[in-house]
């Protein structure tokens, strides 16, 4: 009896295993797009729902309507402050608008961290900036991130790395490790292929990787 289940049970088996492989990056990919599609349409619905009150045209009132609207309008309004600040007044403008900011108490520490996170996110790949991998969280398994900085251990004199550990789909959130410099593998990774990996879920990357520090 056990004999004749073993072979439909692993049949089974393989049948659900290929399906996930096959629904399993469909479905990361949705995730990804959802998380995003998300948070523009939270930005920007309170400006379409306001709209609807003052204005209540048949089409503004569209619950289906809204959130497509608000995506448009948030994308529309990054898209305006970018060609804005790209222009020499509009630079001079943000200057000036981060110059206040730089005089408010706690929102100064805030925006200048976030803003420096973001300018290293986006730093090209001749900059200090290197994605690498790290032991984490235990020795033997490596943890995709970004090594922002070098800095030296006061007391020994030793080179010590800070490393973002973004967290794989979402890596708007991430863990920041300071570590010797040593225990850093350097890869051949772009952002853009880091940051596919990670939103993905491993499910999109390159087909060879540096995974163990090089000899020297």
């Amino acid at each position: 009896m056990k004999t004749l289940l073993t072979r439909p049970i692993r049949n089974i088996q393989s049948n659900i295993l290929a399906g996930i492989l096959t629904i399993g990056p469909l479905f990361v990919t949705f995730l990804v797009f959802h998380f995003l599609f998300h948070t523009l349409a939270e930005a920007g619905l309170p400006v379409i729902r306001f709209l609807a009150t003052n204005y209540p045209q048949l089409w503004l009132t569209q619950s289906w309507l809204q959130p497509v609207l608000a995506i448009v309008l948030t994308l529309a309004l990054l898209y305006i402050t970018g060609r804005v600040t790209s222009l020499v007044i509009g630079r001079q403008a943000f200057r000036l608008f981060e110059a206040v900011l730089a005089r408010l108490p706690f929102v100064a520490k805030v925006y200048t961290s976030v803003r420096q996170l973001l300018d290293t996110m986006m730093a090209k790949k001749e900059s200090s900036q290197r994605v690498v991998l790290v032991d984490f969280p235990i020795a033997g398994q490596k943890c995709v991130g970004f090594l922002t900085r070098v800095m030296v251990d006061e007391a020994t004199g030793a080179q010590l790395a800070s490393v973002l550990l973004p967290n794989a789909i979402n890596p708007t959130s991430a863990i920041l490790q300071i570590l010797p410099l040593d225990k850093v593998t350097e890869t051949d990774l772009t952002m853009e292929q880091a940051m596919s990996m990670l939103m993905t879920g491993g499910a999109v990357g390159p087909e060879t990787l540096r995974f163990e520090p090089s000899k020297k």
